[in-house]
């Protein structure tokens, strides 16, 4: 790993850590700070998107909503989701996400671009 991703952080055993909000009955825990996991702690989370349609409440506004869990991308009800990305930028590193409509760029590109 060359860079961290826009929100990692290192915590003090060394491991990588990223921020969630957690989600309860389909509604997104927006008033509270976000819980930083490491990569063994997602172990088994089904964990949503950061651009999932929701209502003033936090609460998502869709019937299913694609999720990640373990490498796999399944489409689950909201109800079933632990936790949800705080950005949708939150899986690039800073230098990536500067650049433009990256999501629809050449992935070589992409590479050299960051």
């Amino acid at each position: 790993i060359s860079s961290l991703a826009v929100y990692a952080k290192v915590n003090p055993m060394g491991f990588i850590e990223t921020p969630y909000r957690k989600v309860t009955d389909g509604t997104i825990d927006l008033k509270t700070t976000p819980q930083y996991l490491s990569a063994e702690e997602e172990e088994g989370m089904l964990i949503a998107q950061a651009n999932n349609p929701m209502n003033e409440n936090g609460t998502i506004d869709a019937e299913r909503v694609i999720a990640r869990m373990e490498g796999d991308f399944p489409v689950v009800e909201p109800n079933t989701v632990h936790y949800a990305d705080v950005s949708p930028n939150q899986i690039a590193s800073i230098s990536a996400s500067l650049i433009p409509f990256l999501e629809h760029d050449d992935a070589n590109r992409a590479l050299m671009g960051s």
